[in-house]
């Protein structure tokens, strides 16, 4: 690797008390890889691992902002001391593209620091190591003393001359190691002019673990022994540090550490605490209040208080099981001076780096559409700084933010006071990615789905949110109809607007197409804006709601009906009268009513006009024309099917008078006149009035009947002879099964009733000629109305009969 010159604010550094406090920029590392080597002065480069680091009182890790940052003791293993005052340690960085770290960049940094303001005790809890020193400036003893002193403390006897020695103090018993087995076990012992230390690991096997005053302690209870001729040196390096005090709440993080350690201070009587400073990173805070912190302390604890997201921290995006949610993070230290009868001070500093637990913060969707404007305004909110759009679905439709701005959305960031931002989305109403539904009257329904990509934090982790946004508007105008009549027409005028789009029309239950009113006889044209219906008056469809002698009231009314739910929203109706001199109406119910024009020469008298059955008579005439209205089931009406239609006939004629004389030939001074009246249903659309009696009992379709033979002309004109007449009403067409006397028979109005009539007579003079026969509501023969199965031995209904 080369050697370079370092670039320009690539590295900061400091001396925060006894530490070296090396800070890398983040952004000329961006896409790199580097390492970092310690450099030792007799044995050149060593490469800083994780290992090495908690022996020898280093540190890499990174602030909250994610700068790397490297941290050494100044009683680290290679740095280079002059009089235990001036500090130098070199750091060589090794920068590269590579993950392997070929053809890397090596950058030489030296550090020095100064500190001679050493208390006579100094602990650190580092975030990997727990290190204590401890001064060995030690008066002049007499030998006498020494002697008496050794043989006093028999573990004492057995230190070697003139070498360093430690023992271990813990739960499983006393352990004493030379300083080259300690090195084996992780810690690093060493004595410079005037001081003595020991570094050790958290939870070695040596460590114990303690609860002081509620907070978790780690510690190693230790002797440093040191023999020379006239001296025997007991230094006690125990070291005790917090591994714990971190509370939470939902808006504060609270760091606890005793403020007097017993295993650090012999007699708690005389503890005097000095000075207690907090700082964030490597500066001191002079005025915590003034950052919002809280610093305060009591009898047995020292207590820091921050606001969640407080300046010197950082509120960083994170995600956790795909749900969006803040950690914040902050680098604090201690330093707490203390003086008690066993020491003259000890100086107590712990460094922390602190990260709250994963808090959900589920973003809101802000509709803040304005309906005149006809553009969806919704805010997605609120994200840190660290979280962008990365893309945007509307409609099912993904888009890149530079797709979406061609496509003319419009997307933009919005800031908020406290720190946050929210991403602004504006859609047309009108754009084909909205969804449209008419909704209630003269509504319509607007539908943006939105589907979000963001990306989050520093990992830019990928993040997704869908959310849908509706907005409803009066924004349709129901159409309104214009009608009118000429002399044979009714006319219907209304927009086309929305027409099969929202609304259809509708006859009765029928769709009314094209198709549909060319069936009816109507005429429909359209121009750019409206439809135009002509109804002929005598076209399907019309209702009558009156007609009289020469007059008719007619009547069509159309249904605006929802495309989808068939709800009528509108009905239209247009109502003229027309005079008309001769007309046929058939009419739903059955009802038929005709004008008849006298076309005869010579005239006849109108009067005596009449139908099938002679007692029908006109209701209304005059010299021209006559009017008759009846019912399908009466009037000597008949009835037959072809193909898919009921044909209901009738025919009226006149009644001509014949001259008084000779009874053959008639001599009649009148012209014929006969007029056939037919009037067609449909099948499937009509009820058929049929030969059977609505019964009150049973609910429609259904009628009933029992049927009965008789014979008046029997009874009056051939006294003396009795008949054998049998009649019957088989089950089905094979005339096996027949239903018992007087039994009542249930029917539906399409449904064949097959009769069976027999002459059981063997006279050869006799035959069977059914003359008429009939239903009726009730047993009496003479009850009406009645319905005819047969007249003048014609079958008038779909009856199927046997001899």
């Amino acid at each position: 690797s080369s050697l370079y010159v370092l670039p320009l604010g690539f590295v900061e550094s400091s001396c925060r008390s006894r530490i070296f406090w090396m800070k890398l920029n983040k952004l000329l590392l961006q896409g790199k890889f580097f390492q970092l080597e310690i450099y030792d002065p007799y044995s050149g480069p060593v490469l800083l691992d994780e290992k090495l680091a908690s022996r020898c009182g280093y540190v890499l890790s990174e602030d909250v902002w994610g700068n790397p940052v490297f941290r050494a003791s100044v009683l680290g293993c290679h740095v280079a001391s002059e009089a235990d005052e001036l500090f130098s340690l070199t750091v060589n960085i090794k920068v590269s593209s590579f993950s392997s770290m070929r053809a890397a960049v090596t950058y030489i940094y030296p550090m020095y620091c100064s500190y001679a303001s050493w208390a006579s005790r100094e602990i650190v809890c580092e975030e990997n190591y727990m290190e204590v020193s401890v001064k060995t400036d030690v008066p002049a003893v007499s030998n006498d003393y020494t002697v008496a002193w050794m043989s006093a403390l028999p573990e004492t006897q057995n230190v070697a001359y003139q070498q360093w020695q430690l023992m271990f103090v813990s739960p499983s018993g006393r352990k004493r190691i030379t300083v080259s087995d300690a090195v084996k076990l992780g810690y690093s012992f060493n004595n410079t002019l005037s001081r003595v230390y020991l570094r050790a690991p958290y939870h070695s096997n040596e460590s114990d673990i303690s609860l002081v005053s509620g907070v978790n302690m780690n510690m190693i209870t230790s002797t440093s022994m040191y023999r020379q001729r006239w001296l025997l040196l007991l230094i006690d390096t125990t070291v005790s540090c917090p591994v714990d005090g971190i509370s939470f709440t939902d808006t504060t993080l609270t760091w606890t550490v005793p403020r007097v350690i017993p295993t650090l201070v012999v007699q708690e009587s005389t503890f005097l605490s000095k000075s207690i400073v907090m700082g964030v990173d490597d500066q001191v805070i002079v005025n915590p209040e003034e950052m919002n912190y809280l610093l305060e302390h009591n009898e047995t604890h020292i207590r820091i208080t921050i606001p969640i997201g407080a300046e010197g921290g950082k509120l960083e995006s994170s995600i956790s099981g795909g749900v969006y949610g803040i950690i914040y993070c902050i680098d604090l230290f201690l330093e707490h001076t203390w003086t008690d009868a066993g020491w003259q001070t000890t100086k107590y500093t712990v460094i922390k780096s602190i990260t709250t637990p994963f808090k959900p913060q589920i973003p809101t969707v802000m509709n803040n559409t304005v309906p005149e404007e006809r553009l969806f305004n919704v805010a997605f909110g609120h994200f840190l700084p660290d979280v962008s759009l990365v893309a945007i679905t509307v409609g099912n439709v993904p888009f890149s933010l530079r797709e979406a701005q061609h496509h003319s959305f419009k997307i933009y960031e919005t800031p908020f006071s406290n720190g946050t931002k929210a991403f602004i989305l504006e859609v047309s109403f009108d754009d084909p990615y909205v969804l449209k539904e008419y909704v209630n009257r003269n509504e319509t329904k607007y539908t943006l789905l939105i589907n979000y990509t963001l990306s989050v934090g520093l990992e830019m982790t990928l993040y997704y949110h869908s959310a849908e946004v509706e907005c409803v508007i009066a924004d349709i105008e129901v159409p309104e109809a214009v009608g009118s009549c000429d002399e044979e027409n009714l006319y219907l005028t209304l927009p086309t607007f929305g027409l099969h789009q929202y609304w259809d029309l509708y006859l009765g239950n029928k769709l009314l197409t094209r198709h549909v009113a060319l069936a009816y006889g109507y005429l429909a044209a359209t121009n750019s804006t409206h439809l135009i219906l002509q109804i002929p008056l005598f076209a399907g469809g019309l209702i009558y709601e009156d007609v009289s002698f020469q007059k008719i009231k007619a009547r069509f009314d159309v249904a605006l009906r929802k495309v989808r739910t068939m709800e009528t929203l509108q009905m239209f109706s247009i109502s003229c009268s027309f005079n008309s001199s001769a007309f046929i109406i058939c009419q739903p119910d059955g009802t038929i009513m005709v004008s008849a024009q006298m076309k005869t020469v010579p005239a006849i008298d109108m009067s005596k006009t009449k139908l099938r059955d002679s007692s029908c008579k006109p209701r209304e005439y005059n010299e021209a024309h006559a009017f008759f209205k009846f019912h399908v089931t009466t009037c000597g009406t008949s009835v037959r099917f072809e193909g898919d239609h009921i044909i209901y006939e009738n025919e009226i004629s006149y009644e001509k008078e014949t001259l008084p004389g000779q009874s053959i030939p008639i001599i009649t001074r009148d012209p014929d006149y006969r007029l056939t009246v037919l009037c067609y249903y449909q099948a499937k659309e009509t009820l058929v009035l049929g030969a059977f009696s609505s019964d009150p009992a049973t609910s429609p379709p259904f009628g009933s009947g029992v049927m009965s033979p008789h014979s008046n002309t029997a009874a009056y004109r051939r006294v003396r002879q009795v008949l054998n007449v049998v009649s019957r009403v088989s089950k089905d067409e094979s005339f096996m099964e027949f239903y018992g006397p007087s039994m009542t028979i249930l029917k539906q109005p399409m449904e064949p009733v097959f009769l069976e009539v027999e002459l059981k007579d063997e006279s050869p003079n006799v035959e069977l000629y059914l003359e008429n026969c009939w239903v009726a509501g009730y047993p009496d023969f003479n009850n009406t109305p009645r319905w005819n199965i047969t007249v003048d031995g014609q079958v008038v209904l779909n009856v199927q009969r046997t001899h």
